[in-house]
């Protein structure tokens, strides 16, 4: 048994005003289309709801405790349509997203500002959290989009670029690389190499990098944060091989970067949702600042 809303309305505005004649002028219907709305819920509840006589239209015994009833359901109706509808225009609703700490620290508050600018309804969540974590998440539905570098694998998700990121040396202040304007990576491998642990994409690809130059350094720090790896080379332990979105915070450390010439490290950061699910309208404005503004 299901009533339709037209029903509901009818009947409420039926034992509101007392008259058919009436509750068709504030429903904006006929007459018979009022009365057929009302028969038909009769119907389907087994009974009458109103008491017909030549004098008046009352309520039934029924229809009186029915009556509050149908006005809460058409209350709870019109106010999930109008959530419904702030929700598609972005006057309120959530969004979930994460980023990679690099990508988090660097260029991502600039973009999450001048979107609390343009819908501040919207409350945001955000998880800066490692590459294989964040993929886990997207694919997980624990975020609705991720931005990350382009992964190795595509299973489950979509990759949208964004940008390229050429990874940079990171040297202690005084190292006597310093001096020179830009470096080959096979000069970093005279030095202790810090880097991020095993298992990670960026320590992948680092090993990549340094098995395509036919040597290894004479030894490697291993770490679990970018920051750490930065504090570590600030402290003259060694160098580091890292993202150039973490350019200023490596500065902020006390290290120096120099650009790598050459063959070195360059990856595709970009946008990562989970394949065939639809985003929803605030995560679609995030998306589109994102491609527009990054």
């Amino acid at each position: 048994m299901n009533a339709s809303v037209k029903q509901l309305r009818a009947f409420v505005a039926v034992a509101e005003t007392g008259s058919f004649a009436e509750a068709s002028e504030r429903l904006s219907i006929s007459q018979p289309a009022l009365s057929i709305a009302v028969k038909k819920l009769e119907e389907m509840v087994g009974g009458a709801l109103f008491v017909r006589s030549t004098r008046a239209l009352c309520l039934s015994p029924e229809g009186e405790l029915f009556l509050p009833v149908a006005q809460r359901l058409l209350r709870d109706w019109s106010d999930a349509f109008a959530d419904l509808q702030r929700l598609y225009a972005l006057q309120q609703g959530k969004l979930s997203i994460a980023a990679m700490p690099s990508f988090a620290s660097s260029r991502l508050p600039a973009v999450l500002a001048e979107y609390r600018e343009r819908f501040p309804n919207i409350d945001i969540a955000v998880r800066d959290i490692v590459m294989e974590e964040l993929i886990d998440s997207v694919r997980r539905g624990r975020v609705e989009l991720g931005v990350a570098f382009e992964p190795e694998s595509a299973e489950g998700i979509e990759f949208e670029p964004l940008f390229s990121d050429r990874f940079v040396a990171v040297l202690p202040a005084g190292h006597p690389l310093a001096a020179r304007r830009q470096l080959r990576l096979g000069q970093l491998l005279n030095d202790v190499l810090i880097t991020l642990n095993r298992g990670s994409s960026t320590r992948l690809w680092t090993d990549a990098a340094i098995a395509r130059e036919g040597r290894e350094p004479p030894s490697i720090f291993e770490a679990f944060q970018l920051t750490t790896v930065g504090a570590m080379v600030a402290a003259g332990l060694g160098v580091a091989v890292v993202p150039a979105l973490c350019r200023e915070q490596m500065l902020q450390l006390g290290a120096l970067c120099r650009p790598i010439a050459g063959p070195g490290i360059e990856r595709r950061v970009g946008i990562i949702c989970r394949r065939r699910h639809q985003l929803s309208s605030a995560a679609m404005a995030m998306r589109s600042l994102l491609l527009e503004r990054v």
